[in-house]
């Protein structure tokens, strides 16, 4: 693998202290109802005609299992990544057929496979919802702001979701500089068409990712149906057979879904030193126990692969992300950046603030540093890492949640969000009980290492037994497989809650009091200081850039721009383009062995491909996790590549812009795809539908 060095640590600097000059690089992930049309004129040439970006918005969709992906056929095809697909292709594998390692090819739509609990979200519209939400804020007492603003909200969708029949959702922009209502139209009859094999498509593994040059066919297709029928598409993306040629501007249309750009110093610094360091630690221990699981067999490890590889893929992302944060030079930009802001209160009276909002964000990521771990291991379940144990979580918060007003619901039960949850409480997934017992029995330790000044907390969830017999008895005493009993006992309310003696869900009862209580010292100590800090800030920030500014990533749709670029350091040149022929080169490189083993389809296909058929290339198109599976595509508007991948240069993106210091997005070419589809997979007649 040739290595990529760095540029000057004075460039670097430079890079990132004028992280908001947007003419500077290809930065940004904007937001469609505000996207860069001066500089893309200025820099391009570029003016996207009237209903450009429109059309590119309603090709997209959003896959709410995590990733991106876009409708590329009148018969309702959505093109993804097969790593997005993950999900899916391990529910719907059984021992007998591993599609999740074997792949799929559905030869007619009977034999499309329903997706269990998929739901993709296509964005209609984006209502600027700020004013309404600031004033009722406004109005409100000063210790009333959080509930008055989480009722404003409520109220918001509700009244959205009654009027249009679409998902709505208020999203918090700039840390809480602006509020923007997204209007989704829901699809939920999704079934996949196609998937090639796991060998392909993470082809040269964990060893691979995150670097350049690729050659992987990281790529799927799932129709959406309405009705029993193939739905009938308007907005869909056409397809270009020959993609995009060296130094081409090129666009890309996905869901990143987090960046922290707009941090102040302290609040990377707890980045720095709570945050990764403890997620690394969970995300090592749990690849771990996975991989020991997955020795035990053939079909321990089908049952454990697809967490197995996304534990293994956020762990070789989260170190990248933490060691950017260990650059003094990062910080020492944000510093010059912080300083820049703090000026302008003196120098513009009119902008005065009512308090010192870098003060404040310093003394509520104290007390998360302080809070963090309990948080991880009580609220968001690392504690009790079991698909049943959510489940038995969901129907108990269901039911206690359900006897308040919609407005004074926690935020992900409320009326607007009921159906999607539903579908995740009911999905007829399968579960595995052995998994299950291993994933429970590892959490559950972590918890008694963690936790020691919780005994109460401890007492309830490890009732006088150890890991091993409390993990064993949990599974074994619950009926939350069963996806009739689950309905039966949300359909009890409360009182079924109550009276239940279920294992998994007397757990989640037991412990839900504490939980609840960690969740509110958060939102009260860290995230609404901070939500009202980050306001102030935000207001300093649109004085002084006016609309030149882009939000952090929300997991919403967000346009990106760049061009089609290699990898030139002064010492290692590295085209832009790898090829059909060379992902056999990389073979034979490796001595054919895993993961560097191409799937017994190539080599039997190998005669009739075009071996100079572009298969993956890169760009400096701006982007993160949440953008796999995204569409890339030209200024037609035409599919020119599919996103799966960034070098790791680009794992700092989270924090700052890097291709200017080698980053790269990587993508499946528009060509390999086709080559592939109809040469080696037999899938002609899908790869004839793409872009009609």
């Amino acid at each position: 693998m040739r290595q990529i060095s760095r540029c000057s640590g004075f460039g670097w600097l430079l890079i990132v202290a004028l992280a908001f000059d947007h003419s500077f690089a290809d930065e940004g992930m904007w937001v469609y109802n505000q996207l860069p049309t001066k500089i893309l004129k200025e820099r391009y040439g570029f003016e996207p005609p009237a209903g450009w970006a429109e059309h590119l918005m309603r090709s997209s969709v959003r896959f709410n299992s995590g990733g991106s992906g876009s409708f590329v056929s009148s018969t309702g095809l959505v093109l993804t990544n097969h790593h997005v697909a993950a999900d899916t292709l391990a529910k719907i594998s059984t021992a007998e057929h591993n599609y999740y390692r074997d792949g799929f090819l559905a030869k007619t739509h009977a034999d499309e496979v329903p997706a269990p609990d998929l739901e993709l979200n296509q964005l209609v519209e984006i209502v600027d919802v700020t004013d309404r939400v600031n004033q009722a804020v406004a109005a409100a007492a000063a210790d009333k702001a959080q509930a008055t603003r989480q009722a404003v909200i409520a109220t918001i969708e509700k009244e959205s979701t009654e009027q249009t029949k679409l998902r709505s959702d208020v999203i918090t922009l700039f840390q809480g500089g602006a509020y923007h209502l997204y209007r989704y139209k829901k699809y939920t009859d999704v079934r996949l068409a196609f998937a090639p094999e796991f060998s392909i498509a993470f082809f040269g593994g964990d060893a691979d990712n995150f670097e350049y040059p690729r050659h992987d066919l990281d790529m799927a297709l799932f129709r959406i149906y309405e009705n029993g029928q193939p739905a009938k598409i308007e907005h869909f993306l056409k397809w270009s057979t020959k993609g995009a040629a060296d130094g081409e501007l090129i666009f890309v249309s996905g869901h990143p879904a987090r960046t922290s750009r707009l941090l102040t110093v302290d609040a990377l610094k707890f980045q720095r030193d709570a945050r990764f360091p403890a997620m690394v630690n969970l995300l090592r221990r749990r690849e771990i126990l996975l991989q020991q699981f997955a020795a035990d067999g053939e079909e321990f490890a089908r049952r454990a692969k697809k967490d197995l590889f996304g534990v293994q893929n956020s762990r070789k992302r989260s170190v990248g992300q933490m060691q950017s944060l260990h650059d003094p030079r990062l910080f020492d930009a944000k510093k010059s950046a912080e300083v820049e802001l703090r000026f302008r209160r003196v120098d513009s009276p009119g902008d005065a603030l009512i308090f010192d909002p870098w003060e404040r964000i310093a003394a509520a990521n104290q007390h998360h540093a302080h809070l963090f771990k309990r948080h991880m291991l009580l609220e968001t379940g690392v504690g009790f890492y079991s698909d049943l144990f959510s489940i038995a979580r969901s129907l108990v918060r269901m039911a206690a949640e359900d006897v308040k007003p919609n407005e004074k619901r926690l935020a992900e039960y409320r009326d607007s969000g009921r159906e999607s949850l539903k579908r995740k409480v009911f999905s007829p997934a399968p579960i595995y009980e052995d998994l299950e017992r291993a994933k429970l029995m590892d959490s559950l330790a972590m918890l008694i290492e963690e936790l020691q000044h919780e005994p109460g907390v401890l007492q309830k969830a490890l009732a006088g037994k150890g890991p091993v017999a409390r993990a064993v008895e949990l599974v074994n005493g619950t009926k939350l497989k069963d996806v009739e009993e689950r309905k039966r006992i949300a359909a009890g309310g409360w009182k079924g809650i109550e009276s239940s003696t279920d294992s998994m869900i007397v757990l989640a009862r037991d412990i839900d009091e504490r939980a609840r209580l960690v969740r509110k010292e958060l939102e009260t100590s860290v995230e609404e200081p901070e939500r009202q800090a980050y306001g102030e800030i935000a207001k300093l920030r649109f004085a002084k850039f006016g609309t030149s500014v882009y939000p952090d990533a929300t997991f919403t749709l967000r346009l990106a721009f760049g061009t089609v670029k290699g990898i030139d350091d002064g010492d290692t040149k590295i085209p832009a383009w790898t090829t059909m022929g060379e992902a056999f080169e990389h073979e034979a490189s490796h001595g054919g062995q895993e993961p560097w083993k191409l799937p017994r389809t190539w080599h039997e296909r190998k005669s009739k491909l075009e071996l100079t058929t572009p298969l993956n290339f890169s760009g400096t198109v701006d982007g993160v996790g949440g953008n796999s599976g995204s569409p890339v595509v030209n200024r037609a508007g035409e599919v020119v590549g599919l996103i799966f991948d960034s070098n790791i240069p680009a794992l700092a993106n989270e924090f700052r812009h890097s291709s200017d210091v080698g980053g790269r997005s990587i993508s499946v070419h528009s060509a390999g795809m086709l080559e592939a589809m109809r040469k080696i997979y037999d899938a002609g007649k899908l790869a004839d539908e793409l872009g009609r």
